[in-house]
This record gives C-alpha cells, structure tokens and sequence, in this order.
C-alpha cells in the first residue's frame, strides 16, 4: 500500500526532528495516519528537547517515565503484531522482523532514557538529560520505521480480504448466469448473499477509512450500485429461469450482471490505487472545477496590474455566474422532482403491464424514457454546481444510474406484458421500478447537500478505522442487521429532531462568535454540533447517516468527543480564580455523565423493531441533553477566556505533526512541579492508541 514517497506534512514533518526521510511515506488512510501521528509528535517533542546545564531529580524521572511508556505502548503494539503475523502465514517473516525492530527500539529509548544509566556520582551541575542523544534519534528512526511497515503490512492484509471477497462474490456470479433450475439457483443466492455482506462490511470500513474524499465519493458510489442490483440480480434470475426464451427477459438479466461486475472492478481500482489499462481517471469538465482552477491562477507571479484588475473583475463576473447557475439548476431540479413524486408513470407500466396491453406499455415506456432524458439532463446540471469533487462524482453516479436502470423498467415491463399472469416477472419489474423510486430518493438528498455545501453548511464524516484485528476478521458481520426509520418512526421523532436541530443553531452561533476559531473549545464544539446535525438530518430520514447502525456508531463518537471537551473545559478550569470556577465546574460535573450514559446506550446490544426505535429515541435524547450544555458552556467559557486574561488564544488546537504544546511551554519551574510536563500522561494515551488493533 504506502510506499511511495510524498510531501505528507506529518510524517514528513519528522525529517525535522532528525527521523530521516524513510519516515516521509504517502499514508493513504486514516487508520494508518492516526497511529503514527501521536507517535511521531511525542517523539518529535523528546528529541527536540533542549538541554539546559542543570537539571533536578524529578525532571530526570519524567523524561526516564517518557522512555517507559514508549516501550511499554510499543510491547503491546508487537504483541498485536505478532497475533495478526500468525494468523496471515505469507507475510509472517516480513511482519515478525519489523516486530522484532520495534521491540528492539523501544528498549534502546527506554534504557538511553534511563536515570540509573547515567554515569553521575553526584550533581556537579553539567547533567544532562541524554547522555547519547545521538543514539536516541537512530533508535526512533528504527522505531517509525519498523511501526510504519507494521502498519503498512496489516494494511496490505486488509486489502487481502477485500480482494479474496470480491473473488468469491465473482465465483458466485459466474454460478449463477449457468444455473439451470430454481432449486439450484435458491441453493447459490443464499451463498451469494453471505458473500455479498462480507464485502459490504469489509469495502464499508475501507470507505469510510480512506483519505481521499474523491475516492471516497466512487468506492459510495459503487457500493451503491452493488446494494441496488443485488435485488435486481434475484427477480432478473428468477424471471429468467420461468421465461427462459424470453428475449427481454434474458437482457434484462444480462444487464445487471454486466452493472455488478463493473462496480466490483471499480471498488478493487480505489482499494489497490489502480487504473484500468489504457484508460486514464475521470477528466474534471464541470464549470465548478474551471472556476476554482481559473481563480487559483489570479495568484501567480510576476502579473502585470491591469492583468489583475482584469481577473479581478472577471472573478466577480464568475461568482454571479456561479450563482445564476446554481439556482437554475437547483430550481429545475426541485420542480423535476416534485413533478415525478407521484411515480405516475411507474404505476401505469405495472398496471398496463399486468394487463397485457403492449400498446399502452409501448406509450409509457415512452414517457419513462422522456422522464429519464430529463433527469439525466438535471444531473449532468448539477455536477457543474455541485461545489466539491466528491459531491461531482455523486452527479455523475446518480445519471449512470438513471440512463442504465431506464432501460431496464422497459425490457422488464416488456416481459410482464408478454408474460401478464407471471408472478415472478411482476415482482422483477417493482423491484426496478423501486430502484428508479429509490435514486430519485437520493437525488433528493444529493440536491440537499449540494445547497448546504453552496450556502457553507457542511457536516464532518466519521472516521473508522479499517485495520485488522486478530481473530476477529468476519466475527460479527452476520450480527449486524442495520435498519432505516420508516415514515412512522420519523413522525415520532420528528418534535425531538427539531429541538435537536435548534439547539445546533444555537450553538453554532455560539461558536461564530469566538474570535479564534482555533481554540480548542470552540474545535470540540464546533465537531460536536455536526455530528449532532447529521444526527438530526437521520431522525428526517435525510444526510450521510443511514441506517441505525450509522447512528448509534455516530452517537458513540458523539459521546467521546463530549468526554474530550470536558477534559479540556477542565484544563481551562484550572487556569481560572477561584471565584470564577464553580459555573464552569458545575457544567462540566452535568457533561460527563451524559457523554458517558450515550456510549452506553450506543453500545448496547437490542434485538426486535420496537427495541430498535427505543434505543435510536433514547440516543437523540441523550444527544439534545449534551447540546443543551454545550450552548451553556460555550458563552461561558468565553466570558471566562476574556475575564482571565490571557487572550482567545490561550487554548490553541495542536496541529498535528508540530511540536506538542507542552513541550513548548517547558520551563524549569515546570518540569520540576509536574510529572507530565513532557506530556507523559498524553504519551501514554496516545502511544496506546497503537494498540486499538486489538479493541476497536
């Protein structure tokens, strides 16, 4: 997987630290990122220490207790490790050596960190903290080294089994095009089936984990075309088999299966980071893209004024273009849909379908394709105002999809219509017809999110973390059986979505008037209120969240950056006078137990419908109870900020990959009055995050 080198500003960023550029590799998800980031920043942070003449015997503890839990946190990372280098026989020598490397390094950085190693009678004044710094920085080169190939391997694993799961899928497909009887077929879509959810789990994880948000939207977009002709697939085999010489029959059939097959090939292109021979990625043509590149270019050197003038004016010009355009399409858009909500026409092909009337099938088969013309036109509209590449590549999916399913209701109705008192060729062409209802559906959603992303309303996606762990590779995937509300279950909820949805407005206007958007209560906040707003978008059936499954995961992140706010509101409590702490104490003391009653619910196991709605009620619940603090929280502790004195920027969010805060901070008084002064308690935290391996 992450071999190549790149310009990563994190792992890069550890060049500077003296790591070498081994460490400078292209990291191409998030699992993988979020390992090595905690990593690389303590360390960074320990190396970049810089000795002072004198140093007490408490500041030698803490940088001895630094030395400890590197080693510590990495014996456990190993020992993972070596669990999934045992369980994959082919990559066990590569995976044991660098197991072995990292072990060796951690000892090497807890022994040269060591109080009782150096050489000192007595204080004389010139003790240093490292004895052999040099030897530090060769030993935590070794260690990012041999972490990352670790990593780098199990990724390699991942990809494994999504490779092997497409394979069986295939084997399967191919079976089922030669079946011959309905025993037979019944027997291999069962099969089929099992082998379908394992590759929507493992290509699920793998979507939500990578980095890049273009990849992301063509890996949602094939997954999508996967769930949809599953269906498709069953009825169009079914059909086939009690028509056999039908000749739309057989087409219909054959055009799933030709869809399926490239939706598979397209998820194994995003996994492997391949292109198909001779052909080249999606060339972007949409106005939106030729609008941004066109105003990157007013930046360039070495331009005359009245040039800038001119690409001024031009811009302004190309902002009102891009306002006219997206209301137009958006607009048309609207109309469109609601024109066709009734699904008019759908209904008339069943109907004159059943009765066997080819005339009148033949006239509305006409209409459909007019209606799909239409959409098809609308979509390709909307990509040019979609206002991101991934919301583009949607566009793009959703009028494949309405120019391939087309056609399909047609020779689907045909069937019916040679066929009125069939059954099977009846349920073949609603489950065409749902699938037409169904992408309408999402282009209503589509059109949602392409406004909020015109009007700077955007909602963060959640990460997962797709590594493997050991001995649980397919452990829960036939466990899991996520649902969608339906419209009674979202009229129940509706009165609470709504509270929900306001208190996100409120504490987004809370938020807006911070003056340092970076301050780390105003980040947490800011995470807080868009998951909670994503949240709220699910309760109307609506957003990226769709399944239960997705919500009780989102309520479970939900709840641990809750935890995290508080931690900080905590840190910033202890800064403050004593007359000052007791509101914002008393908020925090209401916080954590919420946070911590959702992980629980969220986390909880139900089974049955009613059980379900109980445990998706209680989650929105607990989350209104949390943002219901979060709008007290937030003015408070900006009046307190400025009370205090020291400035919005106080609480600054450490980027990722700099020196850690604390280590910038570190004074002598200090490091004597504190035992974490070099972060040790987040060293220890962070550096265990290795081995979330074994408890995600």
């Amino acid at each position: 997987m992450a071999t190549s080198p790149c310009s990563s500003s994190g792992v890069s960023s550890a060049s500077s630290a003296g790591l070498g550029a081994e460490a400078a590799l292209e990291i191409r998800t998030r699992s993988v990122e979020q390992t090595l980031v905690p990593l690389v920043s303590q360390i960074t942070t320990l190396i970049n220490h810089k000795d002072k003449p004198k140093r007490s015997d408490k500041t030698l503890q803490a940088i001895q207790r630094v030395g400890q839990a590197v080693n510590l946190a990495v014996g456990r990372f190993v020992t993972v490790g070596e669990a999934i280098a045992n369980e994959n026989r082919e990559l066990k020598e590569e995976m044991s050596i660098a197991c072995i490397e990292a072990k060796r390094a951690g000892e090497t950085i807890a022994q040269l960190t060591d109080v009782a190693n150096l050489d000192h009678p007595e204080y004389d004044g010139r003790i240093t903290i490292f004895t052999d710094k040099t030897g530090v920085v060769k030993a935590a080169r070794l260690l990012l080294s041999s972490v990352t190939k670790v990593l780098v391997l199990a990724d390699r694993i991942v990809i494994k089994q999504i490779l092997s799961s497409r394979n069986k899928v295939l084997a399967t497909m191919e079976q089922l095009e030669k079946v011959s009887s309905f025993q037979e077929f019944v027997q291999i879509f069962s099969q089929f089936g099992n082998e379908m959810v394992e590759f929507a789990h493992l290509t699920g994880d793998r979507q939500n984990d990578l980095k890049d948000e273009k990849k992301k939207a063509r890996m949602a977009a094939a997954r999508a075309v996967l769930e949809k002709c599953t269906m498709m697939l069953l009825t169009a085999s079914k059909t086939c088999l009690r028509h056999p010489d039908c000749e739309s029959a057989c087409l219909n059939k054959e055009g799933v299966f030709h869809r399926m097959r490239l939706a598979l090939e397209q998820v194994i292109e995003i996994v492997t980071d391949s292109k198909p021979s001779g052909e080249n990625e999606m060339a972007a043509i949409s106005i939106y893209t030729s609008i941004k590149e066109f105003k990157q270019s007013q930046k360039t050197k070495d331009i005359t004024e009245d040039l800038e003038v001119a690409i001024l004016k031009t811009c302004q010009c190309m902002n009102e273009l891009k306002r006219e355009l997206h209301h137009a399409a958006t607009s048309l858009a609207a109309d469109l849909l609601r024109y066709h909500a009734d699904h008019m026409v759908l209904k008339a092909l069943k109907i004159t379908g059943v009765e066997g009337n080819l005339e009148a099938v033949a006239e509305y088969t006409c209409k459909l394709s007019e209606q799909k013309e239409q959409l098809v036109e609308t979509c390709r509209l909307l990509r040019h105002v979609s206002g991101t590449e991934p919301l583009e590549i949607t566009c793009i999916h959703a009028e494949d999809t309405f120019q391939v399913t087309g056609p399909q209701i047609i020779s689907a109705a045909e069937t019916l219509t040679l066929h009125p008192s069939s059954k099977i060729a009846k349920e073949n062409l609603d489950v065409f017809c749902e699938a037409w209802e169904s992408q309408l559906s999402d282009m209503s959603m589509l059109l949602r999110e392409i406004n909020d992303v015109f009007e700077g309303r955007r909602g963060e996606k959640r990460a997962y973390l797709s590594l493997p762990r050991p001995g649980k590779h397919n452990a829960n995937l036939k466990a899991l059986k996520p649902d969608r509300l339906d419209t009674e279950e979202q009229a129940k909820l509706g009165k609470l979505g709504l509270e929900l949805h306001l208190l996100t407005s409120d504490v987004d206007s809370e938020t807006e008037k911070w003056e340092d958007q970076e301050n780390e209560i105003v980040r947490h906040g800011q995470s807080i209120s868009s998951m909670a707003h994503s949240m709220y978008l699910f309760t109307r059936g609506e957003g990226l969240l769709k399944t239960t499954q997705d919500l009780f995961h989102q309520a479970e992140v939900f709840a641990t950056e809750g935890i995290k706010l508080a931690s900080v509101l905590t840190a910033f409590s202890n800064q403050l006078e004593d007359d000052d702490k007791p509101l914002l104490l008393l908020e925090i003391d209401k916080l954590i137990p919420v946070c911590q009653q959702l992980q629980i619910t969220a986390k909880t196991t139900v089974q049955g419908k009613n059980a379900t709605f109980a445990k998706v009620d209680t989650c929105i619940r607990k989350t209104k109870g949390v943002m219901t603090i979060l709008s007290q929280v937030l003015p408070l502790s900006c009046k307190l900020l400025k009370k205090c004195g020291t400035g919005n920027g106080w609480l600054r969010s450490p980027h990722p990959w700099r020196e850690n805060r604390l280590q910038r901070n570190t004074n002598e008084d200090s490091m004597e009055g504190k035992t974490d002064a070099f972060g040790i308690k987040s060293l220890e935290y962070h550096v265990a995050n290795l081995t979330f391996l074994e408890s995600k």
